[in-house]
Parts: C-alpha cells; structure tokens; sequence
C-alpha cells in the first residue's frame, strides 16, 4: 500500500543520456518519438447487429529523433552514410535512452531495438543569430519498452 502524505516528484526532462550498441553520449539537446501505437481492427460478429468489436492488430513505432550540437565527432553521421552508400557494414544497432535524476543517477531507461539511421538533417545556419549548429538524426526502430 501507498505511504500517504509522501511527496514524490516527477523526474526532470533535461538530464539524460544516449547508449548505442555500449556507446554512451551525454550530449544531446534532445531524444523525442518515444511512441507505440496499435493499429485496431473493427470486427462485425455474427448475430451482433449493434456493436462492432474491437481487436487488436498490428504495433507501429515512431521514429527516434535526436538533436544535439555539432561538433568534430561524427560517429553518427558516418554510421548514416553506411547506409546511404549502401555499405555492407552499415550495421542495425540497440540503444537506450537513459533518464538520470539530478544526482546523476540512472532511473529509468528506454530500450529500443534493430535501428538504423533513416534520416539526417545538418544544421541551419544564420548570420544574424546565435544559436548553437544543431544535427539531428531519425532512428527507425523496432520496438521500444520501459525498463
């Protein structure tokens, strides 16, 4: 049973790393796409002439995106042009993102399976302003669970 009148707050949003395949990095400015949904297929029962029944059907994932600063390590974007050149080496890899409480101590993590880099997008650049090269990278994926 639940102790009442403790106080439990919610994690930050902003402390967070990135594991690919054992490949830790602190520095992105942002992980989205955390999302399942499951497709659902309305189902007509025989002698039922009031109400459709709803099944469950395929899972589809959103795509993860990650945006960080640029700056001289380009391990991801070389891990994109494998597979734009075609590369036998471009490789499907597991991650994790992984939230860390204001200690810097991991809480909770999510698993994602078997991506690749489907989508790079380069920094935009303006003259006037100062905002910081940010890369992104989309990763199509699997599957995703909260561990």
């Amino acid at each position: 049973m639940a102790e009442t009148g403790k106080r439990v707050d919610p994690f930050g949003g902003f402390n967070f790393l990135v594991e690919i395949d054992g490949i830790t990095r602190a520095a992105f400015q942002e992980a989205s796409g955390f999302e399942s949904e499951i497709d659902v297929t309305d189902f007509r029962e025989g002698g039922d002439n009031t109400t459709m029944r709803k099944l469950p059907a395929m899972t589809k994932y959103t795509n993860i995106s990650l945006k960080w600063g640029v700056t001289d390590d380009h391990d991801l974007y070389d891990w994109h042009r494998l597979w734009v050149t075609g590369d036998p080496e471009a490789k499907r890899k597991n991650g994790s993102i992984v939230l860390l409480d204001r200690q810097g101590q991991e809480k909770l993590r999510w698993n994602f399976f078997n991506a690749w880099p489907s989508k790079w997008t380069g920094p935009t650049f303006n003259a006037e302003g100062t905002d910081t090269a940010i890369e992104t990278l989309e990763l199509a994926h699997e599957g995703v669970e909260r561990a």
